[in-house]
């Protein structure tokens, strides 16, 4: 099979043609050429669009989907097109279904049902047995069935000699130990960023102590352990600083951060608008502030949608009664751009592949096509119309984004994306 792409540019720092306008042909599955013009005498597929740009595929490395036992969420197939369709061509999939993805057949049902799907599905495999923070999960049999990590999903460790544990076992089959930067016993029964706003509106607040104990704590395990930890979505300056220091102390220590809380301060709770309702939650501009900052100095080494569909049922109730999760796939192209440069977005999109095990998928002769495809330009304002999701639960609905996604190709496989 001939694919034909036409006139696209190319933003990729680590392919010879990077910042080039350039037509690729793709043959089964494979980059056969890379030209300024490409003429073939038939082609199967061509695909061609304004201010066409492609970078190698996009990978979120937190992204939830309800199935198994939350399907009224979102299903398995429909979570995936999402995902194709906004410009995604691998995810790491949280544990926090039900059953919870803790043991090697609860990993092989999701890799064996996203099997014939373009995005690539890898399991995080959870940290302990149903998430309960008691006993230590199959780690390595997990591994074995497909697992890319291991933590439990918006559950911190609270026991540290189990993180320790942890961190040595899984040492010996180079295992990713994943642990959730909140403590319990200082957070209780917080809803919101600890701060005036908390205090005005009445809510129940989350210093950002709680944050910053939980990662001192493990970053302190991890430097008597060694092994290799991942801490999902900071948000508060000081955590960036922590993190910051480890890495200079040849810590092996990577962390994300959601797109949302790079966007959005807690001066949206004064709308009560429960898709403002996340964890870790929204903080203040300071901490935006630090967080970008140390988004640009790869103090951060990735950033996360943070993808987690929720139905109207636990969002359209009180602010107290509400469950945590916003949306994130759709509009993490068109919220980046308003934030970063083509080449840091790009970067930002796909630089968590080298911690969850995926090869880099450079853009060049003889390898695999694993394209994104997108346009950079316009404005739009993001509407209902725009979510693929079964749920709507989106803190980005009535705000203004950027760009366009256009769709990914995977080998053979293209999807393209809905029209705005």
């Amino acid at each position: 099979m001939k694919i034909l792409v036409k006139s696209a540019r190319i933003v990729d720092n680590e392919s010879p043609y990077n910042n080039k306008v350039m037509d690729i042909l793709v043959e089964n599955g494979l980059i056969a050429e890379i030209a300024p013009e490409i003429k073939v005498k038939k082609a199967d597929l061509e695909i061609k669009f304004d201010n066409l740009h492609v970078s190698q595929g996009w990978f979120d490395s937190s992204v939830s989907f309800g199935e198994p036992g939350f399907e009224e969420r979102e299903t398995l197939k429909n979570g995936l097109k999402t995902a194709a369709k906004s410009g995604f061509t691998a995810i790491a999939l949280n544990p926090g279904n039900d059953p919870v993805t803790d043991n090697t057949g609860a990993v092989t049902y999701l890799k064996n049902k996203a099997e014939k799907q373009p995005v690539t599905v890898l399991p995080i495999g959870a940290l302990t047995r149903k998430s309960e923070g008691r006993d230590m999960a199959e780690l390595y049999d997990m591994q074995q069935a497909g697992a890319v990590a291991f933590g439990d999903f918006k559950k911190p460790v609270s026991n540290p000699n189990l993180l320790k544990l942890a961190l040595q076992y899984s040492q010996n089959f180079d295992g990713l130990v994943m642990s959730f930067p909140q403590e319990d016993r200082i957070a209780l029964q917080g809803q919101v960023n600890e701060h005036e706003n908390s205090t005005q509106l009445g809510l129940k607040g989350i210093p950002a102590l709680a944050e910053e104990l939980q990662i001192i704590r493990d970053l302190y395990i991890l430097e008597y352990t060694g092994g290799k930890l991942h801490i999902p979505t900071i948000s508060t300056a000081k955590s960036v600083e922590l993190i910051r220091d480890a890495k200079e102390r040849g810590l092996d220590v990577s962390c994300s951060v959601a797109i949302h809380n790079l966007f959005f301060t807690d001066e949206m709770l004064h709308e009560f608008d429960t898709n403002a309702k996340v964890l870790p939650p929204l903080r203040t501009k300071s901490d935006i502030k630090a967080l970008i900052a140390g988004v640009k100095d790869e103090t951060i080494d990735m950033i996360t949608c943070d993808h987690i569909p929720m139905d109207s049922e636990h969002k359209k109730v009180e602010f107290d009664n509400a469950l945590f999760g916003t949306l994130g796939l759709e509009s993490a192209l068109g919220a980046l751009l308003q934030l970063f440069s083509i080449k840091t977005t790009v970067k930002l999109l796909t630089s968590g592949k080298w911690r969850f095990g995926l090869g880099e998928g450079v853009i060049d002769e003889g390898l695999p096509a694993n394209f994104s495809f997108f346009n950079p330009e316009g404005e739009y304002t993001f509407q209902k119309e725009h979510i693929l999701s079964a749920s709507k639960n989106s803190l980005f609905l009535g705000k203004k984004l950027k760009g366009k996604v256009y769709g990914i190709l995977v080998g053979e496989e293209y999807l393209a994306s809905y029209d705005r």
